[in-house]
């Protein structure tokens, strides 16, 4: 299969991204969509990991991710296919804790149905004198910046007025210091290469070309990038940073946070940073021992929110006596973020393991990697992540899936029998013809929902008030919200739910779309 015959079959649906962007999501457990509550509690839901387990493995040998693949990376669904981009290495052993050669291809697979994966021979990146390998050709001066050694995320972007940049990627090079023209600070490092970000464009997100003559870091810190997305005016690309690059509030030092750069153009980016998350246990005095969080965010845009997985980061109790591999015995599990202005970043519930580590003896028992790779599939979230050996031996580095009920992260339930509960949603602007869905389960016709609609002082709006309330009675992934007439269009409008006395309802998410 050829490129060009790639990029044919592989184009994007403008209409199932338009009508994607035109839909807002409040998640039972975003406190800010879902600001206002009455015995309710929260519970997060543990993803259920797929029985086939690792579903994309390594390559034989001689192949370009024969050492491991790793989904340092990105999965989207384009029309009936899934795509993925993920981290290769072609040697089965790290030379001095990095990849060989500093370099380790972004290679790509593609799927049906999300959990059967092949790859293709894309004949761009001659490698082990042969160009029938899955690697995607990066293109750029000076060739440094055009070899990945880390993490990489891929974003499509269909509002972009150059077809050919509609693809767009960030991800770490070490490049010589020689090679980065403005220079970066060295504060701190012995080494003489540095973690850079670099940024790239595609026209079929195979073929790639680096975006200037630079890191988007020139001139400042080094960073590692893990995470590249456009919310609002902004793209935005959040990674790691500890001290001395970073620092807590008082100037204290820190282990692995999560910072951010942003940029209007995708060309120029931000000196400055602003802090985007840390776990609890850093910001507590004192600070709770080994407790960091890993190589940023894997994210996903839901429009009005962003919600990902972070790598829950715990030191080894004790270094290895041998000294042979700095981080063996280190354990991640991932957690759930959520952030309502593409910034700010929280947990919901802190350290609860949406997907955990293994039992001993699992392919995956040692430490997870989140990557962006999140489709709604049916009623289902499919979420892909991998496996890091933190001994440093390679073991089952290798990407499994792991679901959810659909956007089924977690859902609101009453927290005592004996009372009534209900939530009050954040406002939202009502566009014409706007349609609500709710993900709900554990409803009966003895004991159903009321849903109402609110005006922009939180009282109920003539003909959606509680005498013409709608009760749902009936769960599912997406139950229509109606009323006899239209909702009112340009207004500034709330939704509040109410859970009858001895409710089993489960709300997981409200859906507003035009």
């Amino acid at each position: 299969m050829n490129i060009r015959t790639i990029a044919s079959i592989l184009t994007l649906s403008f209409s199932t991204i338009l009508s994607q962007a035109e839909e807002r999501t409040f998640f039972a457990f975003d406190d800010h969509s879902i600001p206002w509550r009455h015995n309710l509690k929260i519970t997060l839901v543990q993803a259920d990991k797929h029985p086939g387990n690792p579903v994309l493995r390594r390559g034989p040998e001689g192949a370009p991710d024969h050492g491991h693949a790793i989904l340092y990376g990105t999965v989207i669904k384009d029309g009936d296919t899934f795509r993925m981009w993920y981290l290769g290495m072609f040697e089965s052993k790290m030379k001095s804790g990095q990849a060989p050669g500093w370099w380790r291809p972004m290679c790509y697979a593609e799927s049906k149905d999300g959990i059967h994966w092949t790859k293709p021979e894309l004949g761009l990146v001659e490698f082990n004198g042969n160009k029938k390998n899955n690697i995607c050709l990066i293109e750029g001066s000076p060739l440094s910046m055009t070899k990945v050694n880390d993490f990489l995320s891929v974003l499509y972007d269909p509002n972009d007025p150059d077809p050919n940049k509609r693809y767009k990627v960030a991800y770490i090079a070490h490049m010589p210091y020689e090679d980065i023209k403005g220079g970066m600070s060295n504060i701190g490092i012995k080494e003489k290469r540095v973690g850079t970000t670099i940024c790239a464009t595609s026209a079929d997100g195979l073929s790639w070309k680096v975006v200037g003559d630079r890191p988007a870091n020139a001139g400042g810190e080094r960073f590692e990038v893990s995470s590249l997305y456009r919310f609002g005016d902004f793209y935005y690309s959040t990674g790691q940073l500890l001290s001395p690059w970073t620092w807590r509030p008082d100037g204290s030092k820190t282990g692995r946070n999560v910072m951010a750069y942003r940029s209007a153009d995708f060309k120029n980016w931000s000196k400055a940073t602003t802090h985007a998350y840390s776990r609890p246990g850093q910001l507590t005095t004192p600070t709770l021992k080994g407790e960091q969080m890993h190589m940023g965010m894997g994210l996903w845009n839901r429009n009005n929110v962003m919600v990902g997985l972070h790598g829950m980061w715990q030191d080894a109790p004790t270094k290895p006596a041998d000294g042979t591999y700095w981080n063996k015995g280190v354990h991640v599990d991932l957690g759930l973020v959520v952030s309502n202005d593409g910034i700010h970043f929280r947990e919901p519930v802190p350290n609860f393991k949406i997907i955990a580590r293994g039992e001993a003896g699992a392919w995956d028992d040692t430490a997870l990697l989140q990557g962006h790779a999140f489709v709604n599939e049916g009623n289902k979230t499919m979420i892909w992540y991998s496996h890091w050996d933190t001994g440093g031996k390679l073991k089952t580095m290798e990407i499994g899936l792991a679901t959810l009920r659909r956007d089924g992260f977690g859902y609101l339930s009453a927290q005592e029998d004996d009372n009534e509960s209900e939530f009050i949603t954040d406002f939202f602007e009502s566009g014409e013809n706007e349609k609500i869905h709710l993900n709900v389960d554990g409803l009966s016709a003895e004991s159903p929902l009321e849903i109402e609609l609110l005006d922009r002082f939180a009282k109920p709006v003539p003909g959606f008030s509680a005498a013409d309330a709608i009760n749902i009675t009936s769960g599912g992934t997406r139950i229509p919200i109606t009323w006899s007439k239209a909702i009112p269009s340009g207004k500034k409008l709330a939704l509040r739910v109410k859970y009858p006395i001895a409710s089993k309802a489960k709300v997981y998410a409200i859906y507003i779309s035009q």
